[in-house]
């Protein structure tokens, strides 16, 4: 009986960026939570564009590695006025998506409100509150370098409250979860160009 309750999930957290990419990752035992790491990959900002996309790929590749999560809930793009900006940030948690998918996680997208909403009870919280109610949460002391880290930290834990909230795996106003491609191409056969 027990059993149900105390089977263990470990959620990577990312928050995609072409100059900062932050993440978190937490270890889920029924309704407690733990952090196992977070941190961020700084971009060379004299890299291409193209460049950056790769070290968010090998390095998404890397942290799913070495820490075998069972999914991967990311920040959705958010909706700005410079186009060029969110074309990037979009190819960003593209290629996070893909690395991913290439490792069969199963993948959630939340919009940043609905993340700021699950940590704090405020969708139009600040960084600087998202990082102290997290810090309070799971009980670590240390301020990383970039706000960026708690970002992608935030998601997970999102993430996590979705399913002990509401029993589901997928979170409210997210986009359908593909566990591979193989998933993704069965469910999207008319998309495929042969």
């Amino acid at each position: 009986m027990q059993q149900a309750n105390t089977k263990e999930r470990i959620i990577l957290g990312i928050d995609p960026g072409t100059a900062v990419m932050g993440y978190g990752l937490i270890k889920e035992t029924g309704p407690k939570m733990e952090l196992i790491a977070l941190g961020v990959v700084k971009m060379n900002v004299a890299d291409d564009h193209m460049l950056k996309l790769q070290r968010i790929f090998e390095k998404t590749v890397a942290l799913i590695d070495n820490y075998h999560p069972d999914c991967l809930a990311i920040e959705a793009p958010f909706y700005g006025k410079n186009i060029q900006v969110m074309l990037k940030l979009g190819r960003a948690q593209g290629v996070a998506i893909a690395a991913a998918l290439s490792r069969n996680l199963d993948i959630t997208e939340y919009a940043p409100r609905k993340i700021k909403q699950s940590i704090t009870g405020n969708g139009n919280a600040t960084k600087e509150q998202v990082a102290a109610m997290l810090q309070n949460l799971l009980s670590f002391k240390e301020t990383p370098d970039f706000l960026d880290a708690t970002d992608g930290l935030a998601v997970a834990v999102c993430h996590s409250f979705q399913r002990i909230t509401t029993g589901s795996k997928s979170g409210s106003g997210s986009k359908k979860a593909y566990s591979g491609w193989d998933t993704f191409v069965k469910d999207n056969a008319k998309r495929i160009v042969k």
